[in-house]
């Protein structure tokens, strides 16, 4: 309210008009006042506040200019001040709402301060809600903090907990729920000023404002092999089936029986000569039967029994090595998330262990990488989310000498889930061993 008092003499038309910050949303009623000498009147000064972020938070300076429009050089400015509450109000958007993947999918949480007072976004303050439980979810951590009319995007990435290899899309739908507070150092204004103005459009009091937003997305989950494929195993395997069970048979029985007409054909026009009689006739001239009948023994003896032998006992694995027994070896790495073990199978001595086959067996399906060492040279480096079970197997055996380590390293990225359903804490890989173990001589 502002009391204006005629102190001349004559009747006097006083006009107001608001300057300062506040005059784009401040009014005087009425805007103009006549008075007669001696009396005084007073006007409203109406302050509309909009709900934006443009109107700071804090103390404004507030000044009317009144004019007489008899003696304009009489003019007066009263000054106020005015305090411009806080109030709060976040807006939030996930984009893109939808996401087709295979595995992981990537979205942006933008949100907005539309509020004319800073607020805090923790790490904590960012929330998921998976119905099914069958997406993990991972943001930036750093907190952000938005002034009055700022927006900030925040990384946000979706994942599937496991593969699905065959099957139609699924759609998973999910909620993330955004919440801000005030920074430690932002002090509300103190109700102590002249003036306190609360924003226009203001129902409720500013502490009960809304300063959490939930937002819908969805991950639609592909799988790894398009349908068609499905189709078109499903189809080279009826034609496998038709090939092995019909028509191969039809055609090599088609073929022998072409063969035996057409020798027939040959025989009866004579192209074909006859064939020498065998050992049953009595030709003691023919291959393979003539001559001492101790010849066959005679040329036998030369291989002292063993077929493929030498007459210095090599029997073809080398000089010094007797005959193997078979062994196999399984070594058991268990590796918590992050982390990195090594498990170790060593040689005895006086020992050469002849390795023909190697199984590694992932079945919890953990993700990471596993290296396999055969006295210290590398044979095998496969990532883990590839496979379940990996065999390898050798026609020439790789020699692994005496006293020398067949070492297991896995690196665990990510613990997989096995059959129970349940993630596993960390990861566990099989790695078997076959092979032969040969004694060396002295």
């Amino acid at each position: 309210m502002l009391t204006v008092r005629n102190g001349g003499d004559i009747v006097e038309a006083y006009e107001f008009e608001v300057v300062g910050a506040c005059a784009p949303w401040t009014t005087v009623e009425p805007a103009r006042l006549s008075l007669y000498p001696g009396t005084s009147e007073t006007v409203r000064i109406v302050l509309r506040p909009p709900r934006s972020s443009e109107v700071p938070v804090g103390e404004i300076p507030l000044a009317v200019l009144v004019t007489p429009a008899e003696r304009p050089e009489t003019r007066a400015v009263p000054e106020a001040t005015v305090v411009v509450r806080a109030f709060r109000e976040l807006t939030a958007e996930l984009v893109p709402q939808v996401r087709r993947a295979r595995r992981r999918a990537r979205h942006l949480v933008v949100a907005r301060n539309r509020g004319n007072t800073p607020l805090l976004i923790a790490p904590d303050d960012l929330r998921f809600v998976d119905g099914e439980e069958q997406l993990r979810f991972a943001t930036t951590s750093a907190p952000t903090t938005l002034d009055a009319g700022a927006s900030a995007e925040i990384a946000l990435r979706v994942s599937a907990r496991r593969l699905r290899w065959f099957g139609r899309p699924v759609v998973r739908p999910f909620q993330a729920v955004v919440t801000a507070s005030d920074p430690p150092s932002t002090t509300e204004a103190a109700d102590t000023a002249e003036t306190i103005v609360e924003t226009a459009d203001a129902a409720e009091p500013v502490d009960a404002q809304p300063t959490s937003v939930t937002m819908d997305g969805q991950f639609v989950h592909l799988a790894v092999l398009p349908r068609w494929l499905l189709w078109l195993l499903g189809a080279l395997l009826a034609l496998l089936l038709l090939w092995f069970g019909l028509v191969r048979p039809a055609v090599q029985s088609a073929a022998r029986e072409a063969a035996r007409e057409r020798t027939e054909e040959m025989a009866e026009a004579g192209e074909i000569p006859q064939a020498p009689p065998g050992p049953d006739a009595g030709d003691e001239s023919s291959p393979g039967t003539g001559g001492d009948p101790d010849s066959e023994a005679d040329s036998g003896s030369e291989t002292d029994g063993r077929p493929g032998g030498s007459e210095d006992g090599d029997d073809g694995r080398g000089p010094g090595l007797g005959e193997g027994e078979q062994l196999s070896v399984t070594i058991e790495v268990e590796t918590d998330e992050g982390d990195v073990e090594t498990g170790v199978h060593t040689v005895a001595a006086d020992r050469l262990f002849r390795v023909t086959d190697v199984l590694v067996s992932n079945f919890q399906g953990d993700e990471g990488i596993v290296t396999i060492t055969f006295d210290e040279t590398v044979v095998a480096t496969i990532a883990l989310e590839t496979f379940r079970n990996q065999d390898y197997h050798w026609v020439t055996p790789i020699d692994v000498p005496e006293s020398a380590d067949i070492a297991v390293r896995v690196e665990c990225d990510q613990p997989g889930t096995p059959a129970s359903g349940e993630q596993a804490a960390g990861c566990v890989e099989l790695v078997h061993v076959n092979g032969s173990v040969v004694i060396l001589d002295d």
